[in-house]
């Protein structure tokens, strides 16, 4: 069982930077976002929001956690070169850059190669798009933890590439894209990343269970005092969530 626990004591309060909607009382509020357009909307107050809310809420890592990434295979396939060749050749910040929203997709065209050789931007768009997909039995976990009125939210490293994931495959279904690095400036395992996570949810860390697959990640909440479940399929990842009490 890939389960790690831990516990703090509560994070101050702060108020909420995206969109807030009402639901009926026995659904669990919807916080996030589908734009870079962020605005504030806050009918009730932070503590009537909060006793109409179902804990534990659950955070959950994107890439290879709910959606195959196309990174590994397909982009070396796109680029005709082996992993290692690409990893070599590729310039060692930009994509980070692009994940905390700190270069444009021009930009990241500019610099994904050391060398500044130039490549067809939109066709890697293309072949990440053709790339993404459910991981196997994540989407019905995920319908699941939906329809038993769980609070679930993404938190994840990635770039407004996010988009097209969510055209793709509309995980907005399920969750909200509220936790991304490239809106807030920050990636896993930076501490102020989980730290102001939690602070914007507005609960205690502990009434959070955050999943990745990098153990690195989990590792990293768990200091922080949420609780913590590396993914490894979904089958496992059902009987780790049942085990914290999770109704599936």
């Amino acid at each position: 069982m890939a389960l790690l626990i831990s516990c703090r004591p509560s994070v101050s309060n702060i108020s909420f930077p995206f969109i807030v909607k009402k639901t009926s009382s026995n659904k669990s509020v919807n916080i996030g976002f589908f734009n870079n357009n962020i605005s504030c909307s806050a009918a009730t107050s932070s503590s009537t929001m909060v006793a109409k809310r179902k804990f534990p809420i659950l955070l959950f890592d994107v890439m290879d956690t709910i959606v195959r990434d196309p990174f590994y295979q397909d982009v070396p396939a796109f680029f005709r070169m082996p992993m290692k060749e690409l990893l070599e050749c590729k310039h060692p910040t930009a994509w980070i850059e692009f994940e905390k929203g700190l270069i444009s997709e021009d930009e990241l065209a500019r610099k994904f190669f050391k060398d500044g050789r130039s490549f067809d931007m939109e066709g890697l768009k293309n072949c990440m798009r053709r790339g993404y997909s459910y991981l196997e039995g994540v989407e019905g976990l995920l319908h699941s933890l939906k329809e038993n009125g769980y609070e679930i939210h993404a938190f994840t490293n990635y770039p407004i590439w996010f988009q097209m994931i969510e055209d793709e495959l509309k995980l907005s279904n399920y969750l909200s894209w509220t936790f991304c690095s490239c809106v807030f400036g920050k990636r896993k395992p930076d501490p102020d990343f989980y730290l102001e996570v939690v602070k914007h949810l507005n609960v205690e860390a502990s009434n959070c269970i955050f999943v990745d697959d990098r153990m690195k990640n989990v590792e990293a909440a768990i200091v922080l005092g949420l609780k913590g479940l590396q993914f490894k399929n979904a089958d496992l990842l059902r009987k780790d969530l049942s085990f914290l009490g999770v109704d599936l």
